[in-house]
């Protein structure tokens, strides 16, 4: 992989472990369904510009909108509620730890929804070590105050595992990634948005410094990560694009670290390293397998 590609997965992985920081000092001011409503705004908003400079138009077609409702609900609204909720009860660094198992939640979507997508023996051995590295996390010192906090991030994880296969269908439709990426945050925001009226307003106006967390993380959290993601994606490939998997925990834990003194428990870190063994396990090519792109 190029240098460039290298500088531009390492600010992938700051920017999308960024996201858990500025979710973090957003909660300060916000309720967790406004915090998901700007976001979902900012990057539709952002996405939108990006389309129209490169000379794209927006997607087009009750088919193709009714499958971006799906992919909003799953890969923005779901997720990024129950990211914001969770974040009120544990750390940015473990919530994006429990993010990691994604991929994991992906092969068992592809597994049951799929035929050309199974569960081999070292995929079995991956799910093993990555449902006991969340275990470790879990339940390590008991079942604590902050349990439902964890499941609901393991909810996020599992519906961004669902969202990686309902996106095949975007292929057959013609749909472009930005468009893609555009439509989600479009569609999350008029979902979210009766919602938010309903649960989450009024709230105080919030301060300076929750407005410029909500820019980072609608702006460059969202529609910057976005541009870098499919540039990676066209020019390294999936495979090494899913390195990113690995470094978003250490760069969510390390912003914890310097900025709002988060030190991660060892049981935190026993935890991902049985989760990151697992996504090596479940990342690997059959021997025998052609080569295609990696999922």
């Amino acid at each position: 992989m190029a240098r460039v590609d290298w500088l531009r997965l390492g600010l992938l992985s700051l920017l999308w472990g960024g996201s858990f920081f500025f979710v973090e000092i957003a909660l300060a001011g916000l309720p967790p369904l406004a915090i998901v409503w700007l976001r979902v705004v900012m990057g539709a908003l952002g996405l939108a510009g990006v389309i129209r400079v490169s000379g794209q138009g927006l997607p087009r077609g009750r088919a193709v909108w009714a499958a971006l409702a799906g992919m909003g609900v799953l890969n923005n609204a779901i997720p990024f509620t129950l990211f914001a909720l969770a974040q009120g009860q544990i750390s940015g660094g473990l919530a994006a730890i429990l993010n990691a198992t994604t991929p994991l939640f992906t092969l068992v979507a592809l597994h049951l929804f799929t035929t050309d997508d199974r569960i081999t023996p070292a995929r079995l051995f991956g799910l093993v070590a990555g449902l006991a590295g969340v275990a470790v996390m879990m339940w390590g010192r008991g079942l604590d105050g902050t349990l439902w906090a964890k499941i609901a991030c393991l909810g996020a994880a599992c519906s961004y595992g669902v969202a990686g296969v309902w996106a095949r269908r975007f292929k057959r439709l013609g749909v472009g990634p930005m468009q893609v990426a555009f439509g989600q945050c479009a569609s999350a925001a008029v979902v979210v948005l009766p919602v938010m009226l309903a649960f989450a307003v009024p709230f105080p106006l919030p301060e300076a410094k929750v407005w410029a967390a909500m820019a980072g993380l609608g702006l460059l959290s969202t529609v910057l990560a976005y541009v870098l993601f499919f540039g990676i994606l066209a020019s390294a490939g999936a495979m090494r694009l899913s390195l990113v998997t690995f470094l978003i925990p250490v760069s969510a834990t390390g912003l914890g670290i310097a900025f709002l003194g988060q030190m991660p428990e060892p049981r935190h870190l026993a935890g991902f390293a049985l989760i990151a063994l697992g996504l090596v396990a479940v990342g690997r090519k059959p021997r025998a397998a052609s080569r295609g792109n990696w999922r």
